[in-house]
């Protein structure tokens, strides 16, 4: 099942607020838009676009990379770091996911309506975290023991 797809970093963080409240979670979002941060090293001395070649017309800032860092009270503690090129970064009690930005919703939803568990294998000794999302093939990443939350502990098979 195709998710609809999220063009801009304001949609998909629209998306994940959606999705978060469906679910009653608190949501905090930052934004990291314009040159202050991103092309630091490229504006001329004068505050212009001189030392890039760039104007300093509207045009300018149509180029300007927009990401995010959306954070969600849990139980489990979620992060989700949106990029400029459909990239986006989950992170669930410590464990990282790349999960591609259209996918995101989706991804949270499956989360919180339990499509979740931990595999533990005795030998060789590992847990992996296993996220099945509809339609998609399953997300899993390694969970080490040191990392083992309460709530990633909940969900061991």
């Amino acid at each position: 099942m195709p998710h609809p797809p999220l063009p801009s970093t304001q949609s998909a963080v629209l998306a994940i607020e959606a999705t978060a409240a469906r679910h009653g979670r608190e949501v905090s979002t930052s934004h990291d838009i314009g040159r202050d941060r991103t092309f630091a090293g490229l504006v001329g001395a004068d505050g212009t676009g001189a030392a890039t070649g760039m104007g300093t017309g509207a045009d300018e800032f149509a180029a300007i990379p927009h990401e995010a860092l959306v954070e969600i009270a849990g139980p489990p503690e979620v992060t989700v770091r949106l990029f400029v090129h459909d990239e986006a970064l989950v992170t669930v009690d410590g464990v990282a996911f790349d999960v591609p930005r259209d996918s995101v919703p989706a991804f949270l939803n499956s989360l919180w309506t339990g499509l979740v568990h931990v595999r533990q294998r005795v030998f060789p000794p590992s847990c992996t975290m296993i996220v099945t999302v509809p339609g998609e093939p399953s997300y899993r990443e390694a969970v080490t023991l040191l990392t083992l939350t309460p709530w990633l502990a909940g969900r061991i098979r």
